[in-house]
């Protein structure tokens, strides 16, 4: 029997079970299982299917036990900003909301013509998204929610998982940070913005740090997984993002960044401190929770969602969507339309093709026509969005970026990684690929 950490990484997409052993002072991971994690619309609202993830992570966890492991610890990390609200009784109130609903439609602006935007950065160092928490609960609280009424707890996706297989509430500090709700400095909860939300303050509990143990797996848990011992489930730098970005090797003589590059790319750098100026702010950054300490300063960039959603689409139609196909068609592809990866056209569109058609048309420019050219287009558009980031963040650095570690699954999509090498003008490191897993690994380790 091999002792091994478990990893359970859930991203916007997919989800993973990934155990790690350490041989010969090496750590050696195996992807155990891999499971879909579906958007289901439903009554007007896009949501995850809670119930079908969480079955899937037992599944792994079992599997990993059926193929010899020993589990040492079980570490959980997701996407941020998205959470569950529970009762009393500790029952899940309803499926978790998708960040890609269109409830939070014009909920910033909404929001900021009553609260100062400058004061409010400030305190909370984080980018002004739609998507935050802070926006879901406020559209929450303005239709009346009735969840919101009975609820006892929220708790983000990682914190909610966890609570299902240990029975112990609270909220890691990373992914909390993600939420628009933490008071950056602080690193705790922001009760004076709470309360002018006024939203019950009992919703938010004890925010722990990574490296805290979450409480050790349910009787019933590890009777369903086949174990007779006890697991602890430890939290990790539970958003995955910041989980990723603490493999990245910190250097004195260069000036390090990364760059997350999945479903969404995050791009930033690793900082002692948040940085809570007004330039800042008006760059976009965002302040959030990371490993030892330390501040994953960065920008949230639409990534390959986009170049995603076309793949499905055309799977769907029966087309050809392997990527040893679609990449070296877009590399001859002749087409010079780029869009705009942030805008909010692609956030949730229900024909991708259709809306960077009629985004080109609108801005004066000849649509793709291929899957190549749709590749291209998107590609192309994306490494233009990473040199207008990197040039962002220089400019709010002592010293400039000399070197970009691009990070996670993303980092396979070479010809993507040539573009942004090109346009950015530094050198692009590529993986490790499991960044993310291998992150939490090390945090349980420690």
């Amino acid at each position: 029997m091999k002792e091994a950490y478990l990893a359970i990484d859930f991203g916007g997409g997919s989800g993973r079970v990934i155990a790690g052993c350490l041989s010969e002072g090496e750590l050696v991971l195996d992807t155990i299982y891999r499971f879909p994690n579906r958007q289901v619309r439903m009554g007007g609202h896009v949501y995850w299917d809670f119930l079908s993830l969480f079955e899937d992570m037992k599944t792994g966890i079992r599997m990993a036990v059926e193929k010899g492991y020993t589990l040492k610890s079980i570490g959980i990390d997701t996407w941020g900003v998205d959470f569950g609200l529970i009762d009393k009784q500790g029952n899940l109130l309803g499926n978790p909301v998708c960040y890609r609903d269109s409830r939070t439609e014009g909920m910033p602006e909404e929001f900021f013509s009553k609260v100062d935007v400058k004061a409010h950065y400030a305190e909370s160092g984080t980018q002004v998204m739609a998507i935050n928490t802070l926006f879901q609960l406020y559209a929450m609280k303005k239709e009346d929610n009735a969840q919101l009424k009975v609820a006892d707890k929220l708790l983000f996706m990682p914190d909610l998982f966890s609570y299902y297989l240990t029975g112990v509430a609270n909220n890691e500090y990373s992914i909390a940070s993600t939420s628009e709700l933490l008071d950056a400095k602080a690193r705790t909860w922001n009760f004076k913005l709470i309360r002018e939300l006024g939203l019950p303050e009992h919703l938010f509990g004890e925010v722990v740090m990574p490296g805290t143990s979450r409480g050790f797996l349910k009787p019933e848990i590890k009777e369903q997984i086949g174990i007779d011992y006890e697991v602890e489930v430890i939290a990790v730098v539970s958003h995955d993002t910041a989980s990723a970005a603490s493999v990245v090797p910190l250097s004195s003589e260069e000036k390090v960044a990364f760059l997350s590059s999945g479903t969404w790319s995050l791009l930033g750098v690793m900082s002692d401190e948040p940085i809570l100026t007004e330039e800042a702010r008006l760059a976009g950054f965002t302040n959030e929770g990371g490993t030892d300490g330390k501040i994953c300063f960065l920008q949230n960039i639409t990534g390959l969602w986009i170049l995603q959603k076309l793949m499905q689409e055309w799977k769907e139609e029966g087309k050809d969507v392997a990527y040893s196909t679609l990449l070296p068609a877009a590399e001859v592809a002749e087409t010079d339309a780029l869009i705009d990866v942030d805008d909010t056209t692609f956030q949730c569109p229900v024909s991708m093709a259709e809306a960077i058609t009629n985004y080109c048309i609108t801005h004066q420019q000849t649509p793709p026509s291929t899957q190549g050219e749709f590749v291209k287009c998107v590609l192309r558009s994306l490494a233009l969005r990473y040199k207008t980031g990197m040039e962002a963040l220089n400019r709010l650095l002592p010293e400039p970026v000399t070197k970009l570690y691009v990070i996670g699954g993303g980092s396979q999509n070479k010809y993507l990684n040539r573009l942004t090498e090109e346009a950015i003008g530094i050198p692009v490191v590529e993986g490790p690929v499991e960044a993310t897993a291998i992150g939490n690994i090390r945090q349980q380790m420690k």
